[in-house]
């Protein structure tokens, strides 16, 4: 049985009529210096009878510090990314992407120092037009951006 994440894809349209999005650069020594594909919707894992919806409301605020800033959340459907299914969500909301505040996990650094360290699980987030963010998303949720302008379009 694959694992199970959900998330929620926010967006706004900027004043020339574009769609930017928000993404987080995940945190942690392995991502430090990377940028393309260093990118993800705000999501995490769930178990077995777990509300997915609630689990990416908990997941988005866990990850930058904020509740949704949305009443309407929109399905985007399923994929397969990597070992994992991904659930995600769009809303059109607004946040300042300067004043994340991530929770935190803990990870041995370096590699058989026997040092626990604590490393935020989004280290900063941005706002990025839409092919902007293709090229920063890690490549399993690309095609969430697509199926975001389909429904915009729809």
């Amino acid at each position: 049985m694959p694992r199970t994440s959900a998330g929620v894809l926010l967006y706004r349209r900027e004043p020339d009529g574009t769609v930017a999005v928000l993404l987080g650069h995940m945190g942690g020594p392995f991502w430090a210096r990377k940028d393309e594909g260093a990118w993800s919707i705000p999501k995490g894992e769930y178990a077995d009878g777990e509300d997915p919806l609630a689990v990416a409301h908990r997941e988005f605020e866990e990850e930058l510090g904020s509740p949704v800033p949305a009443a309407e959340l929109v399905p985007l459907g399923e994929l397969r990314a990597g070992g994992k299914v991904l659930t995600v969500w769009a809303a059109e909301g607004d946040l300042d992407a300067t004043a994340i505040r991530s929770n935190t996990f803990p990870l041995e650094w370096p590699p058989r120092s026997g040092r626990v360290q604590e490393f935020p699980e989004v280290d900063r987030a941005a706002w990025f037009g839409v092919d902007e963010a293709r090229a920063r998303l890690v490549k399993g949720q690309v095609a969430y951006l697509q199926r975001l302008l389909d429904l915009l379009a729809g």
